[in-house]
């Protein structure tokens, strides 16, 4: 599959992302409105962010500013990469 390069795919992309994130989110807590799982649910998303941001900010800026990320799966090579070395 080839990249995606224009820009406003790119951004219905990033949209429909999100929407999907409210949309999920929103079925889970009418299906379980209670306060501890909407705060669990809210724990659980934002550490998900922080580790996305973790792997492709934290360790190209921070790192090893070397090796571009091209997904969760290229971070998961890294890191086995680098344990051999």
């Amino acid at each position: 599959m080839a990249d995606l390069k224009n820009r406003k795919l790119i951004y219905l992309k990033g949209f429909l992302f999100l929407l999907m994130g409210i949309l999920s989110a929103g079925l889970l807590i009418i299906q379980y409105p209670n306060f501890q799982f909407v705060s669990l649910l809210a724990i659980c998303i934002w550490a998900f962010c922080r580790f996305y941001y973790f792997t492709f900010y934290v360790i190209t800026h921070y790192v090893d500013e070397d090796y571009k990320f091209s997904g969760l799966g290229s971070f998961i090579g890294y890191l086995i990469r680098k344990r051999r070395k």
